[in-house]
């Protein structure tokens, strides 16, 4: 009981410090997008590398990430974490980029702003001007900023079955819009019962796999492929 209320009030006072330092370049009236993009995803990483550090969770990459950037990262989501452990892959590979993230959790008392302010870009799948702006706000920034690479979970929402959720269309309609290669993560550890045991006393071990670069073609196919050949690996 204790370590669980210590985990959070650790997480959810950080998350504060981290809020007012998105702040300062999310509402810095010199800078370009792209200098807010590097510097608030760096921002990011920071807090989810002190985090991770606080659980005792390590991350162990198999494959690499492609050293081109305006990729389209799709995972696999299963908890809160995830966005921390990725987080910490793309700070130790020089990765900056935007979150896709649903609307509501803007709205969330407790983490609404980290979302709003750490450059995440909120999408409200049930309104439809609210999708076109959405779609619109994508094609605009990946033309400021070159360097730009895209993070989504293709699920839509967290999944704590076996396999893989059916995909939503986001993520393939994002890269076919914008021109973007995709590249399929998959993260091989139910993070919400790794979240829960946490902190660790000894280091745990996350293991996250990072497919080959393909497109939006059969994404879902493309994904439950590589995802059976992790599968098959580990047995």
């Amino acid at each position: 009981m204790l370590k669980d209320l210590g985990k959070y009030i650790f997480m959810i006072e950080l998350g504060y410090k981290y809020i007012k330092i998105f702040k300062q370049t999310y509402f810095h009236p010199f800078i370009t997008q792209k200098y807010a993009y590097q510097e608030l995803s760096k921002a990011r990483q920071e807090y989810s590398n002190q985090v991770l550090d606080f659980l005792n969770i390590k991350i162990k990459l198999i494959g690499e990430l492609p050293k081109k950037d305006k990729i389209l990262y799709a995972i696999n989501h299963r908890s809160l974490l995830d966005i921390l452990v990725m987080e910490n892959i793309f700070s130790k590979n020089n990765k900056s980029g935007a979150w896709i993230a649903k609307q509501e959790l803007f709205n969330d008392p407790i983490y609404g702003k980290f979302f709003q302010y750490s450059g995440c870009i909120p999408v409200d799948l049930e309104n439809k001007k609210g999708l076109v702006r959405f779609f619109k706000t994508i094609k605009r920034t990946l033309a400021k900023v070159d360097d730009m690479n895209i993070y989504i979970f293709p699920e839509g929402e967290r999944y704590n079955g076996e396999g893989i959720k059916k995909f939503q269309s986001g993520a393939s309609k994002i890269a076919k819009a914008n021109n973007l290669d995709i590249v399929p993560v998959y993260i091989n550890n139910k993070l919400e019962k790794v979240f829960k045991s946490s902190p660790y006393k000894e280091p745990y071990t996350v293991e996250v796999h990072v497919g080959d670069i393909t497109n939006y073609e059969n994404l879902e196919e493309k994904y439950l492929k590589f995802y059976k050949s992790v599968k098959e690996k580990k047995s």
